[in-house]
């Protein structure tokens, strides 16, 4: 087993595991891990009793086992003809291989896309946004595998349920030549547990979920959508027009101006006065001509 070396861990960028672009990739490596393993680790057994008419030919065990691919076609069971303590051997019906097997595949592909992705987000994510072209291509990949976990989930919920149908005792009984004499009667002991199937399933469509909505995350990186994120520059206040300008250098403070408004009134007021005596001063005092005078 490798170890990393303190310097590389030293040079890890691990802060990048904070933000929604390497969270959510922490989270699609666990539930990756949850989905193939609950379905490609399973086991069940259910078990059937076949009671006589003749109690020495019943047999009230009857287990049948069966697993991942489920290949069922292939299990088999013996039960008793009730006739003689004779048995028939009996096999499943179906083959469901196909979409458990698609299923847990896309898990461990995805599984190990995230380590490698996790991995280079940590210690080379310099060079991974370097030209773009790391966010491009991880943009792709996480598309593939979104629709990966779409059509593998739906497929095998579908699969799933035919799973559940083949296996259940009350269906398999219905096989047994014995149980469809009326003397006998059959009847389940122990259904299959499913419930690790079920987890399965629903680990599948939580992992649609991540992977897509970490495309939004993955998009951002791609600096595609920048242009359109930036905000407006800043705009110039437009220059004052000249005539205003020179409005403006002219205006003078409006106390001022009345101030200005009552000086006529007053300047005329006394100036006129100053005229009437003028006037009549010139009138009285001083003669009009100088032959007059004479």
């Amino acid at each position: 087993m490798s170890v990393v070396s303190p310097q590389l861990v030293a040079q890890g960028q691990f802060r990048v595991l904070k933000v929604p672009l390497g969270f959510i990739k922490v989270l699609q490596w666990f539930f990756a891990i949850f989905a193939f393993s609950t379905c490609g680790s399973y086991s069940g057994m259910f078990r059937m009793a076949v009671e006589c008419k003749n109690r020495t030919d019943s047999d009230l065990s009857i287990e049948v086992e069966f697993e991942y691919p489920f290949r069922l076609h292939q299990v088999h069971f013996d039960a008793p003809t009730c006739k003689g303590g004779n048995t028939d051997r009996y096999f499943l019906v179906g083959n469901y291989s196909s979409s458990a097997e698609f299923f847990v595949t896309i898990g461990v592909f995805a599984f190990l896309y995230s380590t490698a992705a996790l991995s280079i987000y940590v210690f080379f994510f310099e060079k991974y946004k370097e030209n773009n072209k790391g966010p491009l291509i991880d943009l792709g990949v996480t598309g593939v595998f979104a629709f990966m976990w779409l059509v593998s989930s739906a497929a095998w919920a579908k699969g799933l349920s035919d799973v559940k149908r083949a296996t259940d005792p009350d269906y398999v009984i219905t096989m047994i030549t014995a149980c469809n004499v009326k003397d006998n009667h059959c009847r389940e002991v122990h259904d299959p547990v499913m419930s690790g199937l079920n987890t399965s399933v629903a680990f599948g469509f939580i992992n649609l979920v991540l992977w897509a909505g970490n495309l939004w995350f993955v998009f951002k990186e791609t600096g595609i959508i920048a242009p359109f994120m930036r905000a407006p520059p800043p705009q110039e206040k437009p220059a004052a027009p000249a005539a205003y300008g020179q409005q403006g250098a002219y205006e003078q403070d409006p106390y001022a101006s009345n101030q200005g408004g009552y000086q006529p009134e007053y300047s005329q007021q006394g100036y006129n006065q100053d005229a009437e005596y003028g006037q009549g001063y010139g009138q009285q005092g001083a003669p009009t001509s100088f032959s007059n005078q004479m």
